[in-house]
């Protein structure tokens, strides 16, 4: 990465360049080198540091798996989390840094060559009243196929606000909103709740001109059923947020309510056929078949289609819907008593809540994504 220290008064056409520092949560996966190699040769101001935050579990003594290019080992500095997620990682983060603006990066990201350059420019167009500014995400998909499911989810997580796959906050949004809240464990939500205090207090999230490539990650049969723990952390929304969180927030909504309908018409069916009722468990136990069917339908044909995709489709299919009520019945009893979230500390300026143009382009998709 090459080009004028930060805080040294260089500048571009807009203004002065921001300083700024890089805030990657990390598990140590091999993608990890693969965005510090991309920061390494892109052009652009360098960042004052790059906090790595090594959320393993506490109790792992092996240091973090990771080559540090040459050109950043002045920079790169580590970090201990608790292994308690995202959120808990990027506050030990950002705490760590002092400079006003801080970029988070996911550790499965590759930005473009002309990052730094562009966010330079992203911040210096920022008037004070932006809390953050968001990078273009683009999530490749093979050519000459349709996407399979996962890479259909991954694609239609990344609209949301504050996406933190690479997003830049003033450092003082996010001492006003105390940070990331910590009570969202996964790589789940935990930004759109960020982004939603911010812009209740008045702050402006902006859309910036840098890009960034979002992989798809190689996932086994059971990633769709381990992702269904995310309801949770949609109970949790609700309660801060109120019921139309999920439209500010400009994320999908998925598909809750047909999980429960599912779900009750499978319960019913054992309920009635315990009670001795064959007629009613009859018309229940053929409604529970029949709604799995249709989900399973609508995440077999935008996508391959092929004999694995199908089966696996098939029986996510069948276990997902009480999967999924069974982790929002653990969400509403584990945050009953959660109050709606308090402002940032921050009056409303004219004009505030807007955003720039839209963040997020998927490659070779058109295809329409069925959440689960």
């Amino acid at each position: 990465m090459s080009g004028p220290e930060p805080g040294t008064g260089a500048g571009t056409a807009a203004g002065p360049l921001a300083d700024y520092a890089i805030v990657i949560p990390t598990l140590g996966r091999p993608s990890l080198g693969r965005v510090l190699a991309a920061l390494a040769g892109g052009e652009g101001p360098p960042p004052a540091r790059i906090v790595l935050v090594d959320d393993r579990p506490p109790h792992d003594p092996t240091p973090l798996p990771v080559a540090v290019p040459f050109a950043l080992r002045h920079l790169v500095e580590t970090v201990p989390g608790r292994g308690a997620g995202p959120a808990a990682a990027r506050n030990a983060g950002w705490r760590r840094a002092p400079e006003p603006w801080i970029a988070f990066l996911d550790d499965d990201v590759v930005p473009e060559p002309g990052w730094a350059a562009a966010l330079a420019a992203d911040l210096a167009v920022a008037d004070p009243d932006i809390a953050g500014v968001q990078g273009r995400i683009t999530v490749p998909l093979p050519g000459g196929r349709r996407p399979t499911d996962g890479e259909r989810n991954t694609g239609g997580r990344a609209p949301a606000r504050g996406i933190t796959a690479d997003m830049a906050y003033r450092r003082e949004a996010l001492e006003a909103a105390g940070g990331f809240d910590e009570r969202f464990p996964r790589a789940f939500r935990e930004d759109a709740d960020l982004a939603l205090r911010l812009l209740a207090a008045g702050w402006i999230l902006a859309v910036g001109e840098r890009r960034t490539t979002h992989p798809v990650r190689p996932a086994d049969a059971g990633v769709s059923l381990r992702t269904q723990a995310g309801n949770a952390d949609d109970v949790l929304m609700r309660r801060l947020h109120g019921r139309d969180w999920w439209v500010r927030a400009e994320a999908p909504r998925g598909r809750l309510r047909r999980h429960l309908a599912i779900t009750a018409a499978g319960a019913a069916a054992l309920a009635a056929a315990a009670g001795r009722r064959p007629g009613p468990a009859a018309w229940c136990a053929a409604a529970w078949p029949a709604g799995a069917a249709e989900f399973a339908a609508a995440r077999v044909l935008p996508g391959r289609r092929t004999a694995e995709e199908i089966r696996r489709m098939a029986l996510t299919g069948v276990a997902i819907p009480p999967a999924a009520v069974w982790h929002w019945l653990a969400g509403q009893v584990r945050h009953r008593n959660v109050r709606p979230a308090p402002a940032a500390r921050r009056t409303v300026p004219p004009g505030g809540g807007s955003t720039w143009p839209p963040p997020f382009e998927m490659v070779n998709s058109g295809n329409s994504v069925v959440h689960d």
